[in-house]
């Protein structure tokens, strides 16, 4: 790794300053969740006496910001704004995980080029092979407690599992999960996490903070809270944090010996400097300097799961919103092809070792390959130690290399045509693991490696069917319901910026379906190809839903009439969805494909918040009308339910109407074969008309630049 020692004690010195001094000054007379308390920490330029709660906007100064492969079009956007020095090359992390089985010479070249760069500005740096980034912040401390840490990539909701906060935009609304009980032998965090994004599926935390709480909190391990938190980002939250309590802080002692014992010294050679970011006295810090909730602190809502009514779990086909329990499932005897022990979900020493405990005298069945690979070379290295690694390789697994690999659909053991698999991944939208066409279901890891043995879905033969509790629903509940809902436009009117249009108008495509994946906008399988064009981006878009979608726009802005030639109307398609569209990945070319291809806005029932922001910065226009989604619904959908495609079963519905939307009061007027009818849409405030102007984010920075110059 790229750092000088006199950097590292420096840095170590700061931040317990930093931690010390903030966590002093976070008191105030206004009740605050803990989630609030660390964003008041990171926030800045607030005013005198300002305290943060959520719903407001802020800008932050991260601990700590992690990029991956994507570091290589950060790199040339850097270049391109004509920046030169990095302000704080201690607060980036660089690491290489996602494509590492490419070994062409082109992606070499860019891994290079990665290296190059981190070298050359003094970053820290992870090569290919050092493991899946969100795991190598766990390990080597860059997501700790009390932090707020962000990755250019969405599962960084993951650093959660150890009390640091993943990134806002704005403040989220904070809603409280609460577990009870203790879970059934067998059972573990995948299960709770599947169970919880199958139960509440109604977006209930849609773009909310969670704040795990409860008695049953306690009886979850590390790796279980790092599991559950991992995959708060499919459920649909911003972030999904742990309480800093005694199992954590007991974790970091075990943590904090095993790299104590790792620099040994003697009288001839001197102890290596301690570790920059794990150590004795941050440690220590984080039992003088106790942040919790206070009491009456806010909620957005408050849910409640019973861990002890829950038995496995399985999700899927194809939607992490479909959860059915093992049981039920089991008797179906769904015959797979492969099986996946990949991903910085499931991937840990724990998850390894159950896994292998299930194939210890077994071979994976004839039929079907299963593929694992550690969340880095440390898990790795430690579960070749227990001998689970190797146990696994004598059943019949086939190793791949500490990286994302099959789990963004990139490497070897992609799923085929109309082959099933499952998967202690976290995502199963369609295409995201391979052919669309495919079936992939989510499970832990003892059900995976049970599966991969006897060649359909199934639990080990060790889960004792005595010891869970009566198969079925587990018991949950809302103790109490915020609103949750979109808020409701209003009749005033905004005033628009010179440049920004008054209007955006074209012909309506509708497509009748909720969550309505990035995956599904942009494939994966392009998503590191840094140099691919915008005209191919276009001819991709939404490849994974519906593949004549780009030729249905395509063909519609070649009929369109003749334009206005005004400045003030901005043509193109216009794209209506339902809700939670571009949930998952936080892929900037789902905007900016869409964009590409004609479609200069869109309005759907509500947004992912990570799309809408990649959105935003990329000068793509996001409206929010329900009333004109259940209207498209009721008209245009199968039995008048999204999620089925139109009457005919077509996935993108093109009815023929004319759609126009006023930028200054809202108004939406939408022309069809029946008439026209109004409806409203809030405004977009001069903030996002001026990215807007500018053509995103990279052309204000390059602007704002320019102007100080």
């Amino acid at each position: 790794m790229n750092r000088l020692p006199t950097f590292r004690a420096r840095r170590q010195q700061f931040a317990v300053l930093r931690f010390l001094a903030t966590a002093a000054n976070s008191r105030s007379t206004v009740p605050q969740t803990v989630i609030e308390k660390v964003v008041q920490k990171y926030a800045v330029d607030l005013p005198a006496g300002r305290v943060v709660r959520a719903g407001d906007y802020v800008m932050i100064r991260p601990e700590h910001v992690m990029t991956h492969d994507n570091t290589g079009p950060v790199i040339s956007k850097f270049k391109s704004v004509g920046a030169t020095k990095i302000a704080n090359p201690r607060q980036l992390v660089f690491t290489l995980d996602h494509d590492v089985q490419n070994k062409s010479e082109k992606n070499l070249a860019k891994y290079l080029r990665i290296e190059q760069f981190a070298r050359e500005h003094d970053v820290d740096f992870y090569p290919a092979g050092r493991g899946i980034g969100h795991q190598v912040l766990i390990e080597e401390g860059y997501a700790f407690p009390y932090t707020l840490t962000v990755a250019s990539d969405s599962h960084s909701n993951m650093y959660g599992g150890v009390g640091c906060v993943g990134t806002p935009i704005v403040l989220p609304r904070v809603i409280k999960v609460e577990f009870k009980g203790k879970l059934s032998p067998g059972v573990t965090g995948k299960d709770v996490i599947v169970a919880l994004c199958g139960s509440f599926n109604k977006d209930e935390v849609l773009n909310a903070a969670i704040e795990f709480t409860g008695e049953g909190v306690a009886g979850l391990g590390i790796d279980d809270r790092l599991t559950i938190a991992n995959m708060t980002t499919e459920w649909g939250a911003l972030a999904g944090v742990f309480p800093v309590d005694q199992t954590l802080l007991d974790w970091y002692e075990r943590t904090l010996k095993k790299l104590e014992f790792s620099m040994f010294a003697s009288k001839s050679i001197p102890p290596l400097p301690e570790h920059p970011r794990i150590n004795r006295r941050r440690l220590d810090a984080l039992r003088a300097m106790p942040l919790t909730s206070d009491s009456g602190a806010e909620y957005a809502s408050h849910l409640v799961l019973d861990l002890s009514t829950l038995v496995p779990h399985v999700s899927g086909p194809n939607s992490v919103k479909l959860s059915t329990p093992l049981p039920k499932l089991e008797e179906a005897r769904i015959p797979i092809q492969k099986a996946y022990l990949v991903s910085c979900t499931n991937s840990r020493v724990s998850d390894i070792s159950a896994a292998a405990t299930v194939m210890k005298g077994n071979k994976v069945a004839p039929d079907v390959q299963f593929y694992i690979a550690a969340a880095s070379s440390v898990v790795q290295q430690e579960s070749e130690r227990l001998g689970d690694w190797d146990a696994l390789i004598a059943a019949g697994a086939k190793v791949l290399p500490a990286g994302c690999g099959p789990c963004i659909g990139l490497g070897v053991g992609l799923l085929e045509e109309d082959e099933t698999g499952i998967s202690a991944t976290n995502r199963n939208y369609k295409g995201r693991m391979g052919h669309p066409k495919a079936q992939a279901y989510l499970a832990s890891p003892a059900v995976v490696a049970a599966s991969a043995i006897k060649g359909y879905i199934c639990g080990p033969d060790s889960l004792d069917a005595n010891r869970l509790p009566p198969t079925g629903a587990p018991s949950f509940h809302t103790a109490h319901a915020g609103s949750g809902a979109v808020a409701p436009a209003t009749s005033g009117t905004e005033e628009l910026l010179p440049g920004f249009p008054e209007s955006f108008s074209g012909r309506l495509l509708f497509v009748p379906q909720d969550n309505v994946s990035t995956d599904a906008l942009y494939p994966g399988k392009y998503t590191y190809q840094d140099d691919i064009t915008l005209e191919r981006q276009a001819e991709v878009v939404m490849e994974n839903y519906d593949t004549s979608f780009a030729g249905t726009v395509s063909s519609l802005l070649k009929e369109r009439p003749p334009s206005s030639d005004s400045p003030n109307i901005k043509e193109g398609v216009i794209l209506v969805s339902g809700y939670n569209f571009g949930t998952g990945s936080s892929r900037e070319q789902a905007a900016t494909a869409l964009k590409a291809a004609g479609i200069p806005a869109v309005v759907a029932g509500s947004f992912g918040d990570i799309f809408k922001r990649n959105a935003i910065n990329n000068g793509l226009i996001c409206l929010e009308s329900p009333e004109l989604v259940g209207d498209l619904t009721e008209m245009y959908a199968k039995d008048g339910q999204r999620g089925a495609g139109g009457k005919d079963g077509e996935l993108t519905v093109n009815p023929g109407h004319m759609i126009r939307i006023n930028m200054r009061d809202g108004s939406v007027f939408v022309g069809g074969p029946q008439g026209e009818k109004k409806y409203k849409v809030r405004p977009v405030g001069a903030s996002v008309q001026e990215l807007w102007i500018c053509g995103g984010l990279e052309g204000y920075i390059l602007k704002s630049i320019q102007t100080q110059s």
